[in-house]
């Protein structure tokens, strides 16, 4: 089991707390106004457990509002993503990838989800097998014609009048209750339950239930049901004194069906005889005149209300990848683009751009456009049809002006999504990786510095006058099917070099296989490798030193350790794919 639930939950649990205390504050602030009014307070509060802010986030995410060029995150999304979500998990990259996880650590998850799981069952055959017995009395019992708008069973089970039924309720009295309460007395007691069908008490009351049993653990859940109970029993006594009911008359009939019933065992059958009798009778009685909600109380119900739903909508809003920008401004795209099927015998592959804002490609299957234009190894891609791997296509396109390559890249993204219809997302997968360290040896690669001279790949200087040497620039890779050549190349990832443009991307590439750099090693180094063209895969768990050779050479693996000094190892780690969701064959013109 995947332990990458546990910050998820505890983050809905805290934040779902943090509602439920506000929730209690609000309560105490309209103690003097309706009790219903305090009811769908504590509701909110128990539907919060439900709906987890991480998913109104994610609904937020879709929103996309702003340009790529807005990429800064709101200081308001930080101050309110750090308080709300104050369990995080490991970043992947700090753990050791080659480190086992403890075996009691690896327990943990499966126990703690077998201990819910059984809970959830126990709690679950609880509520069914009262909700047999109720079902088993309206069953069994008598219909009653009573002038009032809901069907009427009389029972001989000795249970309270109340409510039963989620979508068709009917109403539930014992056999002699009209032999044991006065007809004034019957009547306010039958207003009660009236009292509970408007105002649809008994669907509430099951939302709760399944509070309850999927978070039967949090003591929490268990307290805003008793004060539901409360505050849902209070309201209905307000309603029946409202409706011209004398207390003392309603409170003996209370009384009377106390001494001789017992309370419903179902927390859905709304019951005259729920919540705290002592204080209800007391309330009863006073009578206390029930205050309105002014404008500043229902102006903060409201916006406590909104702040619950649309502040984590808002963050996921503001944290939205940015979508693409739909003008030619914002979304570089090419002049001019011609794209025709390669249905020749040509055996020349080429993708390149040229001064001037020329793009061409000659000879290519789509699959390798997307991994060209996208910076990516072959492996990464995940998805497509297969015709994708097949069919080749050649494209001819010039953008407005002399374009930086990045830019290029940039329009071929666009192009590619224009005419070839490409949608695709990113996601990171754990897979098998290789890490790769120093090898004891020790490091073989020459460091570049004052061999090479930086070069801006946005600002490339004017074609070289003759006679003259062009500059001996840095970043320089040549690659063929078994030699691979830097010069003034970064081993793993730094700020402005594609993945390719490092070593660890270029092994990456060869290996199909995420390399993870963990040599600690920074700069740029010149270095040659060559290996044999069939390299021999190292065994899993295994290294270099285990890899062996041929008689033509050493494998890839050997050569690193003999030529460059660093050593390869087989672990699990993330690996960073492009899925294509959907692909189309072009137009051509």
């Amino acid at each position: 089991m995947n332990p990458g639930w546990a910050p998820l939950v505890a983050n809905h649990l805290w934040q779902s707390t943090l509602c439920a205390g506000v929730a209690g504050l609000l309560t105490l602030a309209l103690r003097k106004n309706r009790a219903r009014v305090r009811h769908w307070v504590w509701l909110a509060a128990s539907c919060k457990f439900l709906i987890p802010f991480a998913a109104l986030m994610a609904l937020g995410g879709h929103m996309q509002w702003r340009t790529a060029r807005e990429t800064t995150p709101s200081n308001l999304s930080v101050v309110v993503d750090a308080v709300s979500q104050p369990f995080t998990a490991p970043a992947a990259a700090s753990a050791p990838l080659l480190a086992p996880a403890a075996p009691g650590l690896s327990l943990i998850p499966a126990v703690l989800a077998s201990v819910w799981g059984f809970g959830f069952l126990g709690i679950s055959c609880a509520w069914w097998v009262r909700w047999r017995r109720i079902r088993a009395a309206v069953r069994a019992g008598s219909p009653i014609h009573l002038d009032i708008s809901v069907r009427v069973i009389s029972s001989a089970t000795l249970v309270e009048p109340g409510v039963f039924g989620v979508f068709r309720p009917v109403l539930l009295l014992p056999d002699g209750i009209f032999d044991r309460l006065t007809p004034a007395q019957l009547k306010a007691v039958i207003t009660h339950e009236l009292c509970h069908m408007r105002n649809r008490d008994n669907p509430i009351a099951a939302i709760h239930m399944l509070v309850e049993t999927v978070f039967w653990f949090h003591p929490l859940v268990w307290w805003i049901g008793k004060r539901m109970v409360d505050e849902r029993e209070r309201a209905c006594d307000e309603d029946v004194l409202r409706m011209g009911c004398e207390a003392r008359v309603y409170a003996e009939g209370i009384l009377n069906v106390c001494k001789l019933y017992v309370e419903s065992p179902l927390a859905c059958v709304a019951g005259v005889t729920g919540s705290n009798i002592k204080k209800r009778i007391e309330a009863i009685m006073r009578n206390d005149i029930v205050i309105g909600l002014n404008f500043a109380k229902k102006s903060a119900l409201v916006a406590a209300g909104a702040a619950v739903l649309a502040a984590p909508i808002a963050v996921g809003i503001l944290d939205a990848p940015p979508m693409r920008a739909q003008s030619a401004t914002t979304r570089p795209a090419f002049e001019v683009a011609s794209i025709k099927r390669n249905t020749s015998s040509t055996v020349g592959e080429s993708i390149h751009s040229q001064r001037g804002g020329r793009f061409d490609v000659q000879n290519m299957t789509v699959r390798y456009i997307i991994w060209n234009a996208y910076k990516v190894s072959d492996y990464q891609i995940s998805g497509g049809p297969a015709w994708i791997n097949s069919e080749r296509y050649d494209i001819f396109a010039k953008s407005d002006g002399d374009s930086s390559p990045d830019d290029l890249l940039l329009m071929l993204r666009t192009l590619l999504e224009d005419r070839f219809g490409l949608k695709i997302h990113r996601e990171t997968r754990e897979g098998p990786v290789y890490v790769m360290t120093l090898a004891k040896s020790g490091l073989r690669m020459q460091h570049a510095e004052g061999t090479c001279v930086p070069r801006d790949p946005n600002n490339l200087p004017a074609q070289v006058p003759p006679g003259e040497k062009r500059p001996n620039y840095c970043g320089n890779m040549r690659r063929s099917s078994h030699t691979l050549n830097g010069q003034g190349t970064p081993v793993g990832a730094i700020a402005g070099v594609t993945p390719l443009g490092t070593l660890s991307g270029q092994l990456s590439s060869i290996l199909d296989r995420t390399v993870i750099d963990k040599t600690g090693l920074t700069g740029l180094f010149n270095f040659g490798l060559e290996w044999t063209p069939s390299p021999v895969a190292a065994p899993p768990g295994g290294s270099a030193e285990s890899a062996s050779t041929d008689a033509d050479g050493p494998s890839i693996f050997v050569a690193l350790q003999e030529q460059l000094g660093l050593r390869l190892e087989s672990a699990k780690g993330p690996v960073e794919m492009l899925v294509i969701d959907r692909v189309e064959r072009p137009s051509e013109n």
